[in-house]
């Protein structure tokens, strides 16, 4: 919205120097004559005698005072302005910082030096603040061209499908469909993800009580058959403990997580355990399973969109589309959690949520 032009910061507070500096002048002046003048006996005899009398001392007075007013608006004005510029140099300079920013520079950084004062904190928030908006834009900008490049491959297949169906109408139908099928499947469940992915970090959701050993329990029982399939023993674990939050998003880390136990968890015959608990005030969910040695390196990069690591990869139905660790972060995020991944010393992986609690009572299960 356009503004009015106004008199900026420097000219207002060199007139306040200039008008403050100017007062105090006449204070002093009028205590120099209610205290000293007032004493000095009024009368003109003394005009060419030795001792002076108001009437002199008011003609020599009056001048000099007038004098030292204008000399001390002067020196205010003067000494004013260039005291604040000084002051507001570091404003300039984030205000400039914030333009740079506006124009779409982000890697400008201000690094004021000298000793800390309300504008040197004000400065390194405001570098703070630079430093995370261009993290977030460059994880932004790679997450819609990794997001680009995955959803370009089940398309083009499915054209490429479309194309050997019309230019070869004896090929097997039901092969050429089940394939179609299968890529639109990937597509669409792709898509779900980014816009699960999105929702959770925007945090617009209602808020409730949710029991997370329910949750748990849910989708232990959801995934139960893909376990069995898989020769691997389901086991949920642990107390209620609730706290506050979407219980969609919720169940939908919950279910990502032990999918992904179940999934990553190689050779067949492992196990995976669920396990919630109240811990120092905080909700508590640990998925654990057992699988082939994963190199601490790789950890940290399972939670960022499509990386899913070389020892982590399947090629079945159930491989996935990237984004299971990548929505479980974003959830967690969301509600104020903290995620933490662990390799196991013999094999696989463990998983802690913490959340914040609700100080609901728990009770053993």
């Amino acid at each position: 919205m356009p503004r009015p032009p106004g008199l900026s910061a420097r000219l207002k507070l060199t007139v306040s120097y200039a008008g403050f500096l100017l007062v105090a002048g006449v204070v002093l002046m009028a205590v120099v004559w209610a205290y000293l003048l007032r004493f000095v006996p009024d009368n003109d005899k003394g005009l060419l005698g030795v001792s002076p009398n108001r009437y002199l001392l008011v003609r020599i007075f009056f001048p000099a005072a007038a004098v030292a007013m204008v000399s001390l608006l002067l020196f205010g004005l003067v000494g004013g302005w260039i005291l604040a510029g000084r002051m507001l140099a570091p404003l300039t300079r984030i205000a400039d910082a914030a333009r740079l920013a506006a124009e779409g520079s982000l890697s400008h950084r201000l690094r004021m030096e000298g000793p800390q004062d309300e504008f040197r904190a004000l400065a390194d928030a405001f570098d703070t603040m630079l430093e995370q908006l261009e993290s977030h834009v460059a994880e932004q900008r790679r997450f819609a061209a990794n997001a680009s490049h995955e959803l370009r491959t089940p398309l083009a297949i499915s054209r490429t499908l479309l194309d050997v169906a019309r230019n070869d109408p004896e090929r097997d139908q039901g092969e050429l469909l089940d394939r179609l099928h299968t890529a639109n499947t990937r597509a669409i469940d792709l898509t779900e993800a980014l816009l699960l992915l999105s929702h959770g970090d925007r945090g617009a959701f209602d808020r409730e009580p949710v029991d997370l050993s329910l949750l748990a329990e849910e989708a232990a029982e959801t995934l139960l058959p893909l376990a069995e399939q898989r020769g691997i023993a389901l086991d949920v674990t642990g107390c209620t403990t609730f706290t506050a939050g979407s219980a969609a998003l919720l169940l939908r880390m919950v279910a990502n997580l032990v999918q992904n136990a179940i999934v990553h968890n190689l050779p067949a015959g492992g196990s995976v355990v669920v396990h919630t608990e109240t811990r120092h005030g905080a909700s508590v969910l640990r998925v654990e399973n057992t699988g082939l040695p994963m190199p601490s390196d790789l950890v940290p990069t399972l939670t960022e969109p499509f990386q899913r690591g070389a020892e982590r990869v399947r090629a079945d139905e159930h491989a996935g589309v990237g984004l299971g660790l990548a929505i479980v972060h974003s959830v967690v995020r969301a509600h104020q959690g903290i995620l933490k991944l662990a390799p196991r010393p013999t094999g696989g992986l463990v998983v802690t949520v913490r959340l914040p609690g609700t100080g609901a009572p728990s009770r053993q299960g």
